[in-house]
């Protein structure tokens, strides 16, 4: 069995052919607001280059996008690293399922899958998320893996006319061993 494979979903790289999927979730505002922001359209042509880039470009020290599919090989979103601090041992990480995926345990088998790579290879003792108050289902999530709310940063995000809070979620090695 491979590390980057959980229950329900496997890690993988981005490939080119994926521009498709990531074309078609960009038509989701409401996904892409809960996820990062909503921006501005991008052609069929721009999202077959970023698939390019993001299949050639590969890891930037130990921050990494990743893709998430089925078991059956059907794609169903991404996940990435990020501000990742070898030195103190703590990274962040952001998780994006398609719409039409959601409520499928997806989400969570990934993350597990994340984290446990960082943690048990690559020594992190500390991951955090950070999370749009208006965003009830990854709080959900964040929750049901054991993080815990560290912090609240107000007024941090504008969407939809009006500004929200931000959750600083965060859990540790020993509580995910658990």
């Amino acid at each position: 069995m491979s590390i980057w494979e959980g229950e329900k979903v496997r890690l993988r790289a981005i490939l080119p052919e994926d521009w498709m999927k990531f074309h078609e979730n960009d038509q989701d505002s409401e996904g892409a607001r809960s996820s990062d922001a909503i921006y501005f359209p991008r052609s069929e042509a721009g999202t077959k280059s970023w698939a390019e880039q993001q299949a050639s470009k590969g890891a930037n020290g130990d921050n990494i996008m990743l893709a998430i599919e089925t078991l059956d090989g059907e794609i169903v979103g991404s996940i990435n690293s990020h501000s990742c601090d070898a030195r103190n041992g703590t990274f962040k990480y952001g998780v994006a399922v398609f719409r039409k995926y959601w409520r499928n345990g997806y989400a969570s088998d990934a993350v597990k899958i994340l984290l446990r790579y960082y943690f048990n290879e690559l020594r992190y003792v500390k991951v955090t998320a950070h999370i749009y108050a208006f965003n009830e289902s990854s709080i959900r999530l964040q929750e049901y893996l054991g993080f815990k709310q560290e912090g609240k940063m107000r007024n941090m995000i504008f969407t939809n006319g009006q500004h929200y809070d931000e959750y600083v979620y965060g859990l540790l090695k020993s509580e995910f061993d658990e």
